[in-house]
């Protein structure tokens, strides 16, 4: 059977602010991709709920855009119960699960803990979101899963075997996602950046460096951005956009899909 194409249109027609009317959640959304992401989504009318560790980052961020926010530690159970989700999750139109954490060592020194905690919260953690989600949207007959993953989830790099299996696992996540939301009128994408200036990759640098033995200043050229065809960072602003279309009536038939923001990265 055939389904029926997606007649939900924004609330405001269109226009400026075709989100409008619409309402979204961004993890890690007080930083990064993440606060790019819902100046992004609420430029465009959405309302935002920023959720982030970081209480006062996510309340400023949710001030600036005329948002709210959620002070949560997504590693810890007791905020994600069943019940806890559905009421954060009310609402929600709109997913954008962003948050990440990075550790990088050879495997054979790799801390199984920090293997846990990546895994958990990059994969397990969406996981859950999406399912306490989805209800909801299909009742709705509308809604928008949006993974940022990274070129990581689709390539390899030595010395993070977390972080690439976390980001493996939530591309394929969101695909089963998009197949079982189709007929619901649920669209699942992922957003797939090279390296992004952003506080967790500038931390970084210093730790490629350790690891590779060679100087912090070295480490773009010779480690980050040495597969790139476009030798810069990625902007915030540029993933932020990308979400914010694939959250569009633009993309309604966009779905189980990967968009590679990465330079050129990935097409060697």
């Amino acid at each position: 059977m055939t389904a029926a194409p997606e007649t939900v249109s924004p609330p405001d027609g269109g226009g400026s602010r075709p989100l409008e009317g619409r309402r979204a959640l961004v993890t890690g959304g007080a930083s990064g991709i993440g606060a790019a992401t819902v100046r992004a989504l609420a430029a465009r009318g959405a309302h935002v709920v920023v959720a982030d560790m970081d209480q006062a980052g996510a309340a400023s961020v949710a001030a600036e855009v005329g948002g709210s926010s959620w002070s949560v530690d997504l590693l810890d159970p007791a905020a994600l119960t069943d019940s806890e989700l559905a009421l954060r999750l009310a609402g929600v139109d709109i997913l954008v699960n962003n948050a990440g954490i990075q550790t990088i060592s050879p495997i054979q020194d790799f801390d199984p803990e920090d293997f846990r905690r990546i895994i958990t919260l990059m994969l397990e953690v969406p996981f859950l979101l999406i399912r306490a989600a989805l209800p909801q949207m299909y009742e709705r007959g509308f809604g928008r899963i949006i993974n940022v993953t990274s070129v990581h989830g689709i390539r390899a790099s030595p010395f993070k075997a977390a972080y690439v299996a976390a980001k493996h696992g939530l591309e394929g996540l969101s695909k089963v996602t998009a197949l079982e939301g189709g007929e619901h009128g649920v669209t699942s994408n992922c957003v797939s950046p090279g390296y992004v200036r952003t506080p967790l990759v500038e931390k970084q640098i210093k730790d490629q460096a350790l690891v590779h033995g060679i100087p912090e200043a070295e480490v773009l050229g010779r480690i980050m951005l040495t597969e790139s065809a476009i030798k810069r960072l990625v902007e915030p602003e540029e993933v932020g956009s990308l979400v914010a279309w694939l959250a569009s009536a633009d993309a309604a038939m966009v779905t189980g899909s990967s968009y590679g923001m990465d330079g050129g990265w990935s097409a060697r």
